[in-house]
């Protein structure tokens, strides 16, 4: 349908965001060639040429409508790479001056550079460039050029682990392991696990070295059982670090939970031994989704808490592309980390198949909360635990479909999650954790000491943080 007038003045009342861009007027194509690169490298939007900052419409003559017209053209043709196909409409304001709105569609090349090579990304209503090799490798792990798991490491065959290596030949492929290092490192080239180079890469290490955590240490499971249904920071029932190869974490951890949870006779003999109050594959299927398709970019650990309302499994990275959790509640999926993914279905975890993981688990219990926090990036399974002696473990007045901390921005919730884990955390260490600014991080900790959800003890050097129930 065309794009009215009535059309334009609801776009400009709503104001500048993520998706709309307004523009008195534009004579700069390198200019309009980056707002077209940030668009196109994120999700997509719109420019009001003829559009003041605050909404206005001074709109543009007839004569300024062909030289813009121009500009775009030549701007998206010669002046982004690759060349973008963008669409223009005129609409006539009531004064008889034109505004000229520039729809940008969602890049299927990406990444998009300007004529000078820089890659920018739009943050709401702005623009920004893409400073960092993580962020890089990001958005071309999101245009699947790239995935983490196949990162080199500096770790060289010798680390490998031959006899869990030597069992997994044997078991899957019916082959014993290779006698010389010339063939066992083409072997593991073979079989994606190593680079050309002769190192192994983080899959090989996640799978098959005998010490992980030594290589990459940020890539462990972190997990508590609190007392009560709110984080404490130095008060605890139970907590435990898991490392290891994938498996080994796999089992350390469903053991973790198992053994945190109530057991019920559910009408057999008082003998004969308790049923948990929630079935061990709920956990085996979360456990596997959270080690399997966690961002491997993000460097930080799996958390897992316990409460006596809950359990939360906390993964590094939210959904990846266009993915929502109303659409892995159907069954649909998107492969992170595919290297991963071809090795746990040849029975590393156990594994039921692509994108059946949450719809299993939720068949069996539905009582699990999803939820994709993107600002935050994490993806956080929430279960639910039943009604322990007739009495709710969930406080009354609780929405079960609410996220925890609902009254705090996802920032606030992501600067509460990282000093939790670490309460020595820097400011420093904040602005690059989450990627915000330094003014940023400042205003959102004042918020937060003055909501009563922080404080800082000790000296200003040598202090930490304390996050507040």
């Amino acid at each position: 349908m065309p794009f009215t007038l009535r059309d334009l003045k609801h776009q400009t009342r709503l104001g500048e965001d993520s998706a709309r861009q307004f523009k008195a007027d534009v004579r700069n194509g390198e200019s309009l060639a980056a707002e077209m690169v940030a668009f196109a490298n994120s999700e997509g939007g719109k420019v009001f040429i003829g559009v003041a900052d605050d909404g206005a419409l001074p709109g543009l003559t007839a004569q300024d409508v062909a030289r813009v017209n121009q500009l775009i053209s030549n701007a998206a043709s010669q002046l982004v790479r690759s060349p973008l196909a963008v669409q223009t409409e005129n609409v006539a304001l009531e004064s008889g001056h034109i505004v000229v709105v520039l729809s940008i569609p969602k890049g299927v090349d990406k990444p998009y550079f300007d004529k000078n090579g820089v890659i920018w990304l739009k943050t709401g209503a702005d623009k920004r460039r893409v400073n960092s090799k993580e962020e890089l490798r990001r958005l071309f792990q999101m245009t699947d050029q790239f995935h983490a798991d196949e990162l080199p490491t500096k770790a060289g065959i010798d680390k490998l682990d031959k006899l869990r290596f030597r069992d997994f030949l044997r078991d899957f492929y019916k082959q014993p392991l290779p006698d010389s290092l010339v063939a066992l490192t083409q072997l593991l080239q073979n079989m994606n696990l190593a680079t050309e180079d002769g190192h192994l890469n983080l899959a090989g290490v996640l799978m098959f070295t005998e010490r992980p955590e030594w290589i990459a240490p940020q890539f462990v499971i972190k997990a508590i059982r609190y007392p009560g249904n709110h984080i404490h920071t130095r008060e605890y029932v139970d907590t435990e670090d898991f490392a290891g190869p994938l498996s080994k974490m796999f089992t350390d951890a469903l053991g973790f939970v198992m053994r945190n949870l109530h057991k019920t006779q559910a009408g057999r003999g008082v003998n004969a031994p308790g049923q948990p109050e929630i079935p061990e594959s709920v956990f085996e299927e979360l456990l596997v989704n959270a080690l399997v398709h966690r961002d491997y970019l993000v460097s930080a650990p799996i958390r897992l808490f316990i409460f006596d309302n809950r359990i939360e499994i906390i993964s590094p990275g939210h959904l990846p592309n266009n993915l929502t959790v109303e659409k892995i509640r159907t069954g649909n999926s998107n492969i992170r980390n595919p290297i991963l993914v071809s090795y746990v279905a040849k029975g590393l975890l156990p594994y039921h198949g692509l994108g059946s993981g949450i719809q299993r688990a939720l068949a069996i219990w539905p009582e699990i909360d999803l939820h994709d926090n993107r600002d935050g990036c994490l993806f956080v399974a929430t279960v639910h635990r039943p009604a322990i002696n007739g009495h709710e473990n969930a406080p009354a007045n609780a929405s079960k479909n609410a996220p925890a901390n609902a009254s705090l921005t996802a920032l606030q919730t992501q600067i509460l999650n990282l000093l939790r884990t670490d309460p020595s955390t820097s400011y420093d260490q904040l602005v690059t954790l989450t990627q915000k600014d330094r003014t940023t991080i400042m205003r959102n900790i004042a918020k937060l000491k003055e909501a009563g959800r922080l404080q800082r003890l000790g000296p200003k050097k040598s202090g930490h943080w304390q996050v507040l129930s």
